[in-house]
């Protein structure tokens, strides 16, 4: 069985699709199912040596559509090869010009065509038609929908959600939304590597000054949507809480080692830390003594240094504004950490059912919550928590659990291509 994913980029410095795709292509690889990715990146990219999947590289596509003339040629000469297409994200030109193809393709009735799916990574959450800063974004969307995406999602087999949270929200943000089928097949991520001496040596090599403290980990893209700047806020209060009753216990000859009140070290890892919105939260932590001693930035982490970072973490944390799936919360899962999460993370409901993490509102308030939930919870609660995590990526994100749902939905091609007909027609 063959699958061919169609994305717009697979940097990974972005985030979102490029790792779920990788991600998913990687526990499809495990039973069996082999992925090939077109993109429209460059060619010479240096971000494509990924094991056991094939990707064409089209681009440079350097404009705002994210257009190349390549891509509906290429598709129309491929796409018979797969069982299944999947177009990932949308408001890019990797959405139409699959529909394009396929349009053409189908004129031809000796053509199987293979079953044609969207996935749309959360892009169909109210959030980002509702969210003040982004009015002009939000009018853009509004027109593409009328002319583009919605006949590229109502003409395709299916949309498939990562969560049922995610699946519910997007019935609620455009008019003339009318799926065939709404898919909820999960997100299978592959179980991390096993613990070594080494990962910790990477993560400290790349996360000086923090010498073995203990610390919440955020690990993401520093952006705006993160809610990176209410953590910021709220771990200072907190920390200003925590430091007065350290002086209050000390004062009042308290043996301070017996308290669990005790914030750890914040470590802000991830890709975004030169743009404007970065530089404002590092000027932020530097104007603040007290967080500049407790805050770091070891910049985007990969291989040993990021599982370095996760499984030395006391705990993982993300007051996210809009999250569809949080693969880094999973991963998190995966290492045995609780998650400390915003609501606004479209997976917190079976995480708060498995008991493996806190939740909390995406506002400053909420992050306080979070923080001082965690600094005053005990040793065996904290044990607890953990092992729930750990139970909660077993049971609904490792790969095994969710991969009979990708294969009942993947299938084979439709020989009659009833699905598609009215591809030609709208």
């Amino acid at each position: 069985m063959k699958v061919l994913h169609v994305v717009s980029e697979m940097d990974p410095e972005l985030g979102g699709v490029s790792k779920a795709v990788r991600t998913m292509a990687a526990g499809l690889h495990l039973h069996g199912i082999k992925s090939a990715v077109v993109s429209l990146d460059d060619p010479k990219a240096g971000f494509f040596s990924v094991e056991d999947l094939t990707v064409y590289a089209l681009g440079p596509a350097k404009n705002p559509w994210s257009y190349s003339k390549k891509l509906v040629p290429w598709l129309m000469a491929n796409s018979l090869k797969f069982n299944a297409v999947i177009i990932h994200g949308l408001w890019l030109y990797n959405s139409h010009a699959t529909r394009i193809a396929f349009s053409k393709l189908q004129k031809n009735k000796k053509n199987i065509l293979p079953k044609l799916f969207v996935m749309p990574h959360g892009m169909l959450d109210p959030y980002f038609q509702e969210a003040p800063e982004r009015k002009l974004k939000a009018l853009r969307n509004k027109i593409y929908w009328r002319l583009i995406e919605s006949k590229v999602i109502n003409n395709a087999n299916g949309l498939l959600f990562t969560c049922e949270e995610e699946k519910l929200l997007a019935r609620k943000t455009f008019g003339s939304y009318k799926p065939k089928k709404e898919l909820v097949v999960g997100m299978g991520v592959e179980a991390p590597p096993s613990f070594k001496m080494s990962m910790s040596k990477a993560f400290n090599e790349k996360c000086t000054g923090l010498k073995n403290r203990p610390y919440l980990l955020f690990i993401s893209r520093i952006h705006e949507k993160k809610g990176v700047d209410i953590l910021v806020k709220a771990y200072a209060e907190v920390l200003n809480e925590t430091v007065h009753k350290d002086f209050v216990s000390t004062s009042s000859s308290v043996d301070v080692q017996k308290k669990s009140s005790v914030l750890p070290a914040l470590v802000i890892a991830g890709p975004g830390l030169n743009s404007a919105y970065g530089k404002s939260i590092q000027e932020m932590v530097k104007k603040n003594n007290n967080l500049s001693e407790n805050v770091f930035f070891p910049g985007m982490l990969e291989e040993e240094a990021k599982w370095g970072a996760f499984y030395n973490a006391e705990a993982f944390i993300l007051p996210s504004h809009q999250e569809n799936f949080g693969i880094a919360v999973v991963e998190a899962l995966a290492c045995g950490k609780p998650v400390l999460i915003s609501d606004q993370v479209n997976i917190w409901r079976e995480i708060e059912a498995c008991g493996g993490g806190i939740i909390g509102s995406d506002t400053l308030e909420g992050t306080i919550h979070l923080l001082q939930s965690w600094v005053n919870s005990s040793p065996d609660e904290r044990k607890k928590i953990s092992r729930n995590a750990e139970v909660c990526f077993r049971k609904n994100y490792s790969v095994g659990s969710v991969l009979k749902k990708w294969k009942e939905t993947i299938g084979s091609p439709d020989p009659e291509n009833k699905q598609l007909k009215q591809i030609v027609s709208t």
